[in-house]
């Protein structure tokens, strides 16, 4: 009797559950280890109100599930993308004309300003230099306007107004028209090129376009000069009062902190150069590899070692590929190049260079292998590499030209030893535009690989972003 009294329980029990469209099975009559009520109605009765209270429960549940459904479905419809809005909005705006720009090794950032004056006949350029700190903090440690280069001229007095002179024997006296017209001092005018800080951060060689007056008859003399500076912008004198190093182009330290290496024109327009040292401590140091000829230079990251390309001062052979110890004055040739175009870039490894062989095609080389390279074809532009080295990020224009931004993906290198130059393969890649695909004047990569630093044409301002990934 017992054993049939439970079997009509359970079966009561299910149909209340599925009378009332609800759960499969009710919490009050599904029990591990079972139970024993006094009479089927009771029973039933207890567990048809246990039933709807769960019932209830549930559809406060649902309903607020919905509730939140909706109000998530009403918020994505009504704000921005997270990856649009970096991309929109910078995370840091330096708002000034800026001419150029580098980033130190610790993530902090130089740039000059674009500054003009005028003297009595000459409108003057002399730019700014600041340095903002990895937490947004910015100083101007330079000031162009007292800037005056020791040895090759005078300080200009861009203040001085008086109708009166003094001559040779210290008597003043009234100046005439045509004395008044001339410049006071001959005219002393740049603009800030680049920069290079040194390993440890604590120095930056600043590369100035100078253009000086040197005649009544206006004749201009160009030159490109090298400043250095400590990081709070203190003129380091390398040989007597003189700060700057004559024709120098392309400076670049060693690692002991105190060598530069820089490039000095050969034969103009800038089309051949020879190396030079000079040293913080003594001054120029004489020539590096005496008697040979260089089209372009970069250094490997943290060594004394540099990447060139060579050819002769008659420009009849083809360009070289060079590794150069710059400490040692050691060389070593690792390829002959079919042609040299401009865009010479070594990865941050040190393991692998590119370069434009004409102003199509970029050709990528494994410095360890050389006879392992790729070829893609993407347009002249300036490079930049990804952290990890698969991807190069490229401005599409000629150099100081506005172009825009493009990630392209590296093909696999393969070795082409012993191959004619016509049958190595020339990858057409899909170009990834980032930014939105907007023109910039100039661009960089942090040393983390985590920020992008871009100047837009026009104004000239310095936008910093997160480095948007290849996607």
């Amino acid at each position: 009797m017992t054993t049939l009294r439970r079997l009509k329980l359970k079966n009561g029990c299910r149909a209340v559950a599925k009378s009332n469209l609800a759960l499969a099975i009710s919490p009050a009559c599904h029990s591990e280890g079972g139970f024993r009520p006094r009479n089927l109605l009771s029973s039933c009765i207890s567990s048809k109100s246990r039933f709807l209270a769960s019932l209830g429960m549930t559809i406060k549940y649902l309903f607020s599930l919905c509730a939140l459904w909706l109000c998530g479905i009403f918020l994505f419809a009504f704000s921005p993308p997270a990856l649009a809005q970096s991309l929109d909005k910078p995370t840091t705006t330096i708002d000034e004309d800026i001419t150029a720009f580098a980033f130190a090794p610790d993530g902090r950032i130089v740039y000059s300003v674009r500054r003009m004056f005028r003297n009595k006949k000459y409108d003057m350029q002399r730019d700014d230099i600041w340095i903002q700190d990895t937490g947004g903090h910015r100083k101007r440690i330079f000031q162009g306007e007292h800037f005056t280069v020791a040895g090759s001229m005078t300080p200009v007095d861009n203040d001085r107004s008086s109708d009166e002179d003094v001559d040779t024997k210290g008597k003043k006296h009234k100046k005439d028209r045509s004395d008044k017209d001339k410049p006071l001092t001959p005219p002393f005018t740049y603009i800030v090129a680049g920069f290079n800080f040194s390993p440890s951060g604590r120095m930056v060689l600043v590369e100035l376009l100078t253009s000086t007056i040197l005649t009544e008859s206006d004749h201009q003399q160009d030159e490109r000069m090298t400043l250095v500076l400590d990081e709070s912008g203190r003129e380091i004198k390398l040989s007597g009062d003189n700060a700057v190093i004559h024709e120098a182009a392309d400076p670049m330290w060693l690692n002991d902190n105190a060598t530069i290496v820089y490039l000095t024109e050969i034969l103009k327009p800038n089309v051949l150069f020879s190396y030079k040292f000079a040293n913080v401590k003594t001054g120029p140091a004489g020539p590096a590899f005496e008697g040979r000829t260089f089209i372009a230079s970069v250094p490997i990251p943290h060594t004394n070692t540099a990447i060139a390309i060579e050819r002769d001062k008659s420009l009849s052979g083809p360009p070289r590929l060079q590794r150069l110890d710059l400490l040692a004055q050691d060389d070593k040739e690792l390829a002959t190049l079919d042609g040299y175009e401009t865009g010479l870039s070594v990865s941050p490894s040190g393991k692998r260079v590119a370069y434009f062989i004409d102003k199509e095609v970029l050709e990528v080389r494994d410095l360890q292998n050389p006879n392992r390279l790729a070829r893609v074809r993407i347009g002249l532009g300036a490079v930049q590499w990804s952290a990890d080295e698969s991807y190069l990020l490229i401005k599409r224009s000629p150099e100081r030209k506005s172009g825009d931004l493009v990630w392209i993906l590296l093909p696999q290198l393969q070795n082409v030893a012993g191959k004619h130059s016509d049958e190595i393969p020339v990858i057409q890649p899909d170009p990834i535009p980032i930014l939105h695909g907007l023109t910039f004047r100039d661009f960089a990569i942090s040393p983390n690989g985590g920020t992008l630093a871009v100047v837009p044409p026009g104004k000239r301002n310095l936008l910093l972003f997160p480095l948007p990934p290849p996607r």
